[in-house]
């Protein structure tokens, strides 16, 4: 596969620019967010754990993870992000930064990436044809185009450990994330759009192949369970089911149903 370069010049320069300072404004500049954030993941970590961020963007989940005394392996495979998170933890020796997307099985592959939303860059194209023009998209454009290398979850778990918490945020490309896993974890999440919410259905689908799970979810960025308990995997694809395009994108949690 030959490499693919991205777009050049002054324009593209810039609006990447611009791209990574919103990004920071949203994600960094809500003190607010990052209280819930910590209210949320406290219930899955604890200090010494060690948490992988796949999709890890300019590290507002690193950040928390590492705040509540985790370690943790940051996976983001946009170049100018992966930098920004080198220079962000270079100080924490508890935070290491990966520059790989992951999947199924170890390669590379074709990035498809927004200049001006870095957050929805995403290695799948039937994503993109879901999604695009639906709400939080409407102005988008994947312009420029990376081949960069892939790795799984179990190698990363060969080299790291076992995760207490993994976060799946990949724009469509959940599923094959967790194809590239051959255990369960105790703890994880993974995006889910409306208007692509067969995504999230097949990631499911992989989990329940992996170990028994129990379901909760975070709409959006409010960082609040919508059940006040933790349901079974037919409640949560049902719920998903009925989701429709143009309602708010969130989050699904998974935990590992304890043994008795």
């Amino acid at each position: 596969m030959a490499a693919v370069d991205p777009g050049r010049g002054r324009a593209g320069e810039l609006a990447r620019a611009w791209g990574l300072a919103r990004s920071l404004l949203i994600y960094h500049g809500r003190p607010w967010h990052r209280r819930r954030l910590r209210r949320l993941y406290q219930e899955f970590l604890r200090p010494g754990d060690l948490a992988f961020d796949v999709g890890a963007h300019v590290g507002d989940r690193t950040r928390c993870f590492a705040q509540l005394g985790a370690r943790v392996i940051a996976i983001e495979p946009q170049p100018d992000l992966a930098a920004w998170l080198r220079r962000q933890f270079a100080g924490d020796p508890n935070v290491a930064v990966v520059e790989s997307a992951l999947g199924a099985a170890p390669g590379r592959a074709i990035l498809l990436m927004s200049r001006g939303n870095p957050t929805v860059t995403t290695l799948s194209a039937a994503w993109i044809e879901r999604v695009q023009g639906t709400l939080g998209f409407e102005r988008v454009a994947w312009q420029d185009r990376r081949e960069v290398p892939v790795t799984t979850l179990d190698d990363l778990i060969a080299r790291y450990g076992r995760p207490r918490f993994c976060k799946i945020d990949v724009e469509g490309f959940e599923a094959e994330v967790l194809h590239g896993l051959s255990q369960p974890l105790p703890a994880l999440s993974l995006e889910y759009v409306p208007a692509a919410v067969g995504v999230a259905l097949a990631a499911i689908g992989r989990l329940d192949e992996l170990g028994r799970y129990r379901f909760n979810v975070a709409q959006g960025e409010r960082m609040r369970w919508l059940w006040p308990g933790w349901r079974g995997r037919r409640e949560v694809e049902d719920w998903l089911a009925r989701r429709r395009p143009g309602e708010l994108s969130g989050d699904v949690y998974a935990r590992l149903e304890e043994r008795r």
